[in-house]
């Protein structure tokens, strides 16, 4: 796809531009790919999303594929593991965050919510279709993503701030903000939940 009109921050960096064109902005309501990306977010925070990428393999092998069940159960001995495993970010708060948040999402599982459900709430169930016409125009941040960090924080969840849910959001397709000249902008316009 070299003719085609896109977002300009993948640059020209093949897995950046993969991500790009085939999932940043697709919306999911898969609970376990939800995790995934709110985990990998928290990971990137003070990271580039470049970094987080070339290494999101590693984590699905070292966080159990994002099994919320597995990562939940996981003590010392794991974290031992993950702060010696070169292939994800190396960071003990980000990890002992990420166990907690296993934990926190099966909470509101045992109170019957499901996690694409409870995230899904912020944006009444439907993505945000905005129409950005370049990266100046897109924020960091929502009064949706404020309201999703303060309620994730008080669930328990942490590495969950503001900017953070913002690029979740943006990530798991609760908003589009491919730019309008981005050939995906429409594609993910016409999507629906199926």
């Amino acid at each position: 796809m070299t003719d085609v009109q896109r977002c300009n921050w993948p640059g020209d960096d093949p897995l950046m531009i993969a991500y790009h064109d085939q999932e940043w902005g697709t919306p999911l309501w898969d609970d376990r790919k939800l995790f995934e990306f709110l985990i990998l977010e928290g990971a990137q925070a003070g990271l580039s999303w470049q970094t987080i990428l070339r290494k999101r393999e590693g984590y699905r092998q070292a966080f159990d594929d994002f099994d919320p069940v597995a990562i939940a159960q996981y003590g010392d001995d794991e974290i031992a593991r993950l702060l010696a495993d070169s292939d994800i970010v190396r960071n003990r708060q980000k990890i002992n965050a990420a166990i907690g948040n296993a934990r926190a999402v099966l909470e509101l599982e045992l109170a019957g919510t499901a996690f694409s459900d409870f995230i899904w709430c912020f944006v009444d169930g439907q993505p945000i279709n905005n129409n950005r016409t370049g990266l100046e125009d897109t924020p960091s941040t929502s009064p949706e993503s404020e309201a999703m960090s303060r309620e994730l924080r008080r669930r328990g969840f942490r590495f969950v701030g503001p900017t953070i849910c913002y690029a979740f959001m943006q990530a798991a397709g609760l908003v589009n903000d491919h730019l309008i000249s981005c050939f995906r902008h429409q594609e993910i316009n016409n999507l629906s939940r199926l």
